[in-house]
């Protein structure tokens, strides 16, 4: 059993925050440079945000939500519709016009970001109503539903003064700094971490485990996966906000069902019920499928062209190593367990002590 001080974990903590502040800073100042990596942290941890608000419902409370894309899309049209400059609106709503009402609203980006947020926890409060009622697949069925349903809605020819329909809606400020949307993930994240350690937090993840003692022991099931569903909402609805602000320019197809496959495979990857978990397999899944990138490019080794890199092959390789990585890790890389510093020691000497074992088996051999 490896056990650590609280001093040491302190300092390491501190070491660790030292090192990522460190990169952050040098990728600022270099951000011409390394955009594309920037790119990359920026949308690993807005992924995060979303998958571990998913897990908060699916991972922590038990139930099987497939909603996301649509809470992401409300979040993102609402940051875009009320932070979008008023003098540039003209050349966004350049069809039909926009509401007279919303064009003369502007607001920041953090209250937008509220507002977002706000507004996918509201419709999830009214369709959680009917729909938590239902369990398993019928629950999933229900809100991947829904959130097809949002995204023909906000795609209507109907909404065109509002959503400004399939023609999308662009010219939506960006971040100033790689530092605006980490440091909001990470807040969004800790709330998150602070709500699973308090009593809500356990009573979500006595429902989790048994529905009938949970009740048994005075917790009102409806209630609590209401209040779940309702916070997994609206912090998924700012990691659509997020998402609108990084990407600068959004439509209907942006919120497709496959979003919320990707969010889900982000969550089954890391570990149901493991933050971390998530956080992890968020930076390997939206990294994986960038630094793969060469595999869609011919490759010639003299003359001789290898036939299978062409344009698709990238994500024939992605889904062989999450086909390996899920063999070898069946609950997830991190299954239910958190990171700690007792864990990667115990790791790294549980992998030294095997290769020593195997070292000695082998010399006893010869």
């Amino acid at each position: 059993m490896v056990s650590m001080k609280k001093s040491t974990k302190t300092l390491f903590n501190i070491i660790a925050v030292s090192i990522i502040l460190a990169i952050l800073i040098f990728l600022e100042m270099n951000k011409r440079k390394f955009s594309y990596d920037i790119s990359i942290i920026e949308r690993s941890m807005i992924y995060a945000v979303a998958a571990v608000a998913m897990n908060l419902t699916n991972g922590f409370t038990g139930l099987f939500s497939l909603g996301q894309a649509g809470f992401m899309a409300i979040g993102a049209y609402t940051v875009a519709l009320l932070t979008i400059p008023v003098e540039a609106r003209a050349g966004v709503f350049y069809v039909t016009g926009m509401n007279e009402f919303l064009s003369k609203i502007e607001l920041p980006f953090i209250p937008a970001l509220l507002l977002g947020g706000l507004f996918a926890a509201i419709l999830a409060g009214l369709i959680g109503i009917p729909v938590l009622r239902l369990k398993s697949d019928y629950l999933a069925i229900a809100t991947l539903g829904f959130s097809e349903i949002i995204r023909s809605i906000i795609a209507s020819p109907q909404l065109n003064m509002i959503t400004n329909g399939s023609y999308g809606l662009k010219k939506i400020p960006r971040f100033s700094s790689i530092f605006v949307p980490i440091a909001l993930c990470c807040l969004c994240i800790l709330i998150i971490v602070l709500l699973i350690n308090s009593s809500y937090g356990r009573a979500f993840k006595a429902i989790r485990e048994d529905e009938t003692a949970a009740e048994a022991m005075g917790i009102n099931l409806f209630k609590h996966k209401l209040t779940s569903f309702m916070i997994s909402s609206f912090f998924t609805g700012v990691a659509g906000g997020l998402l609108a602000s990084y990407m600068g320019t959004i439509d209907s197809g942006t919120f497709k069902i496959t979003l919320t496959y990707d969010i889900l495979l982000i969550v089954v990857l890391g570990g149901m019920g493991s933050v971390t978990g998530s956080i992890l397999g968020s930076f390997l899944v939206t990294a994986g499928r960038e630094w793969l990138r060469f595999f869609d490019q011919p490759l010639k080794v003299g003359n001789w062209q290898v036939p299978l890199f062409r344009t698709g092959f990238r994500m024939v390789v992605f889904s062989v190593l999450l086909m390996v990585v899920v063999l070898f890790y069946s609950k997830g890389l991190m299954g239910s367990k958190e990171f700690s510093w007792e864990g990667l020691v115990r790791f790294f000497k549980n992998l030294f002590t095997r290769k020593q074992k195997l070292n000695g088996g082998v010399s006893n051999g010869k």
